[in-house]
C-alpha cells in the first residue's frame, strides 16, 4: 500500500472518503433500542482487503468514529514499508498519530527480524523501553509477538 502513512494519518472524514460506509444493527444484548436502530458501522478501505466493524456504542456516529480507528490499527499491524524514521519519539496510546507510529515502529522491527536489541539499537532506546511501548496496548502485544513467533523466536513477557 504505497500510502499507508496518508492514510493513517486522515482524519475521520478524509478517511471516510476512502472508505465503503455501511451501517446496519447491531448483534448481542442491548433490547429494543439495538433491534429498531442501525447504529453498527462497517467501514471498508476501497481497493483493498481492509474493514473493520463496530457496534459498541448506541451512537452511530461514535460507532463510525470506532470502526475507523479499527481500520487504522489493522492497517498500522498489517502493511511493512521500509524504515526511515520516527514520526514522533513516543506517542500515547490515543493520540490521533498513534497509529502511524506503530506502523513505523513494526517497520523498524521487521527490518531487523523483530530483535529487541538490534531495533533499539538503531532507534537509540532500549530493548525493555521497547517493550514497554509494544505491551500497553493488547492489540500491537499480540501481533508483535505473532510476528516474533512467526519469525522462529522466543516468546517474550510484557513489561508494565
Amino acid at each position: 500500500m504505497k500510502d499507508r502513512d496518508e492514510i493513517l494519518l486522515a482524519d475521520d472524514a478524509g478517511l471516510s472518503r476512502r472508505c465503503e460506509l455501511e451501517f446496519c444493527r447491531g448483534s448481542g444484548p442491548g433490547g429494543q433500542k439495538r433491534n429498531k436502530s442501525s447504529s453498527a458501522a462497517r467501514v471498508r478501505l476501497i481497493g483493498s482487503d481492509f474493514s473493520a466493524t463496530d457496534c459498541t456504542e448506541r451512537s452511530q456516529h461514535r460507532n463510525r468514529a470506532n470502526a475507523l480507528r479499527k481500520l487504522r490499527m489493522s492497517i498500522a499491524l498489517a502493511e511493512r514499508e521500509k524504515f526511515t524514521a520516527l514520526r514522533r519519539p513516543l506517542c500515547a496510546v490515543d493520540h490521533a498519530e498513534y497509529p502511524l507510529y506503530i506502523a513505523q515502529l513494526f517497520d523498524a522491527l521487521a527490518e531487523n527480524n523483530w530483535s529487541l536489541p538490534e531495533t533499539g539499537a538503531r532507534l537509540a532506546a532500549t530493548p525493555t523501553s521497547l517493550l514497554k511501548i509494544l505491551s500497553r496496548d493488547p492489540q500491537v502485544w499480540q501481533a508483535f509477538c505473532d510476528r516474533r513467533a512467526e519469525a522462529g523466536l522466543p516468546s517474550l513477557t510484557p513489561r508494565k
